[in-house]
């Protein structure tokens, strides 16, 4: 059978992926911060569920700790990053395709990334999509994007469980530091059933309440 040419971009490279995570996770992270604190409070998903990953976005290194935290060696799941086209580009942008992200245009997102993100979750994969839908380095207070909301709903149609999990994340200061800390904070996961009759600004406002209230427990535990 002839794959789909979609599949085969964003295929993960296991030779590739392997590499990528022992240089960034034995040593990248590893020597560049000091100290890293993880809060799981031990929540247990449904077996067989399909996990989005909403964290706040305040830098570049967001990815990193999530993958520490939440990526293959942990969960047996690899972090799908649904990132902007900006971010796809150029020599960062092939080796992102070959780890398993993909690009959505925010304002005129294409059927085929909609159907892409959409099957994913469908497989019970973990995707992370950050609701803020850029880096926003100061926390400042912004509207969610309505994408994570309609991508749940639809694939609510076909599976479930389907869990997302509001995740906050914070460093000892606003810009990472060499041998600074981070630490990041899962709070209670949301499974879309239960939240299937609320417009999306309502269940924006749910979730983005929770991402600020495990975003604060990661700030206290960095010290700011």
């Amino acid at each position: 059978m002839k794959k789909n040419p979609i599949d085969i971009w964003y295929e993960i490279n296991p030779i590739l992926g392997f590499i990528a995570m022992f240089v960034t996770q034995d040593i990248i992270m590893r020597f560049f911060f000091r100290k890293k604190i993880i809060i799981k409070n031990h929540f247990l998903f449904p077996k067989n569920s399909s996990i989005i990953l909403a964290p706040t976005h305040r830098s570049r290194w967001d990815g990193l700790v999530l993958t520490m935290a939440m990526g293959r060696r942990v969960t047996k799941k690899d972090c799908r990053f649904m990132v902007t086209r900006s971010e796809m580009r150029g020599i960062q942008g092939w080796f992102l395709k070959r780890l398993g992200c993909f690009s959505i245009n925010q304002l005129s997102p294409s059927l085929s990334a909609l159907r892409y993100a959409i099957d994913l979750i469908e497989k019970k994969q973990q995707l992370v999509v950050f609701p803020e839908g850029k880096i926003n380095k100061y926390g400042k207070k912004l509207v969610l994007k309505e994408g994570l909301y309609r991508l749940a709903r639809l694939a609510s149609k076909n599976t479930s469980p389907i869990i997302i999990m509001p995740i906050g994340i914070a460093y000892s200061e606003v810009s990472p530091r060499f041998r600074g800390e981070f630490c990041i904070s899962f709070g209670e996961p949301i499974s879309i059933n239960d939240y299937l009759n609320l417009t999306i600004r309502e269940f924006n406002k749910i979730l983005n309440e929770r991402m600020i209230k495990e975003e604060k427990i990661a700030l206290k535990n960095v010290g700011r």
